[in-house]
C-alpha cells in the first residue's frame, strides 16, 4: 500500500486548504485501495456474503452501504443536502447475496468515480462553504472529514471480515513478524 503522497511540500509553503484537500484526496484513495485489495483477496460470492451472525454486515452489504452513502453525499455535493431523499439507508443492510461480486463492484466503483470526481473538482476557497447532511450545518471541510472517518470505520470492517473468510490470506499491512525488517529497509 502506498503511504504519503510523493511531493509533499512543507505544510508551511502551501496554503493549508491546498494541503488538506491533497492530503483527504489521497486518504479517500488509499482507503479505497485498502478495501479493495481486502475483498480481492475474498475466494468467492459465499464468502463475499457471509455474516458473522443473523443481525451482521457482510463484506456485500458493506459494499452496497458505502457506494449508497457516497452517492447520497457527494451527489451536487455543495448544492443539496448529503442525504437525498431517494436514498433507502435501510434497504442497504439487507443481504444481497443475490448480487454477484461484478454487479456490488458496479456499484461501489460508480460511488467512487462520483466522489472522486467531486473532490477533484474542489478549491480550497470551498472549504469554508456550508453544506448540509441531514439538515445539519457542516463545513465543506467538516463533511469531508466526516465522508473519510466513516470510510475508514467500515473499511477497517471489511479487512476483518476478509481476513476472517479467506484461508490464504496475504497481509495488506507488514506481516506479523516482519516489523524488524521493514524498519531496517525504511532507515535506508
Amino acid at each position: 500500500m502506498n503511504t504519503r503522497p510523493h511531493g509533499f511540500a512543507p505544510a508551511d509553503s502551501r496554503p493549508a486548504g491546498e494541503v488538506y484537500l491533497e492530503n483527504a484526496r489521497f486518504e479517500f484513495g488509499r482507503l479505497r485501495r485498502l478495501a479493495e485489495a481486502a475483498f480481492a483477496q475474498v475466494p468467492d460470492n459465499a464468502a463475499l456474503h457471509r455474516r458473522l451472525a443473523e443481525d451482521t454486515n457482510s463484506i456485500g452489504i458493506l459494499i452496497r452501504h458505502l457506494a449508497g452513502n457516497l452517492r447520497s453525499r457527494w451527489t451536487d455535493f455543495l448544492t443539496t443536502d448529503g442525504e437525498k431523499p431517494d436514498r433507502n439507508r435501510e434497504s442497504e443492510f439487507d443481504p444481497c447475496d443475490h448480487l454477484s461480486r461484478e454487479q456490488l463492484l458496479a456499484e461501489w466503483d460508480a460511488a467512487f468515480a462520483l466522489a472522486q470526481q467531486v473532490m477533484a473538482e474542489l478549491e480550497p476557497a470551498d472549504l469554508g462553504r456550508t453544506v448540509r447532511i441531514r439538515g445539519e450545518a457542516f463545513l465543506v471541510q467538516e463533511a469531508i472529514q466526516k465522508v473519510i472517518v466513516h470510510l475508514a470505520y467500515h473499511t477497517g470492517q471489511i479487512v476483518l471480515l476478509a481476513r476472517a473468510n479467506t484461508p490464504d490470506w496475504t497481509s495488506l499491512s507488514i506481516p506479523r513478524g516482519a516489523s524488524p525488517d521493514f524498519r531496517r529497509r525504511y532507515k535506508q
